[in-house]
């Protein structure tokens, strides 16, 4: 709750500042405020898409693949962390495989398959 009140600040300061109101998403997905968290990580992709900042963008983007995946939204956690892999460099393997992130899409078969989509190749 203290991180949630100091990036509350924030944006109160910077009403449009993308990143910031990405992180009030995280923080609310994992107080289990789901229906404000996806509303913020939505509106923080709206803020600052990828078109706008290639780099921070996407980071916004993977978010909210995070965000909901945190409040049990698997079909758009998985929807959207597609659309985030078509942008080359920013998730690897590794993270997909051992983040915690993560872990509430485990098992699912969608997820094994775009872990393995990017699995080196020997």
């Amino acid at each position: 709750m203290a991180a949630r009140v100091q990036v509350e600040v924030i944006i109160t300061e910077q009403p449009d500042y993308g990143p910031a109101v990405c992180v009030l998403g995280l923080i609310d997905a994992a107080l289990g405020r789901k229906e404000q968290a996806i509303t913020e990580g939505r509106r923080a992709a709206e803020l600052l898409p990828a078109t706008k900042d290639a780099v921070n963008g996407i980071i916004v983007e993977e978010y909210l693949a995070v965000t909901y995946a945190w409040t049990g939204e698997k079909d758009l956690a998985i929807e959207q962390l597609r659309t985030v892999l078509r942008h080359p460099g920013l998730i690897s393997y590794g993270q997909l495989r051992l983040h915690p992130y993560w872990d509430s899409l485990r098992g699912d078969p969608r997820f094994e398959q775009i872990v393995a989509s990017v699995a080196p190749k020997e």
